[in-house]
């Protein structure tokens, strides 16, 4: 399952400095996952997008309903949506999840985390979905 087109670094970058700051800027997003029934699950979290790499992170407990529903997809991912919205502007990033729980790779989403919002609260169950991007949209100029 690999779904096209593949977002790269150079795709992002090419987006211009206000859509890097629209995924800087403390913002809530949400989360669509996919239940087993293939219906939508929808939920706000906090994220991070590495423009960099394009891979988004979320970070959550490892019991919870997104954790689940990414697992799903097994080592290739699970297809999630993350949008954020600021009045008329908007931006949704789709990508393959998988769910990370080795210890650097949860401490490197909390640093993340942490820039761009505060400290995370303690968490021992904490993973990571990390978000490989497939495709991004936004709201015209960003």
């Amino acid at each position: 399952m690999t779904p096209t087109p593949t977002v790269t670094p150079s795709d992002l970058r090419a987006r211009g400095e206000e859509f890097a700051q629209f995924w800087r800027d403390h913002r809530v997003s949400t989360i669509t996952t996919l239940r087993r029934d293939g219906s939508p699950h929808v939920v706000p979290v906090n994220c991070t997008l590495d423009l960099d790499t394009a891979i988004a992170r979320v970070l959550t407990s490892g019991h919870s309903a997104k954790a689940r529903h990414v697992r799903l997809g097994g080592e290739e991912g699970a297809r999630v949506a993350l949008t954020q919205v600021d009045g008329r502007r908007w931006s949704t990033i789709e990508g393959l999840a998988v769910v990370r729980d080795d210890p650097e790779t949860v401490a490197d989403g909390e640093r993340r985390y942490t820039e761009r919002y505060h400290p995370p609260r303690v968490n021992p169950a904490r993973v990571v979905l990390e978000i490989a991007l497939t495709r991004v949209l936004a709201s015209r100029g960003l």
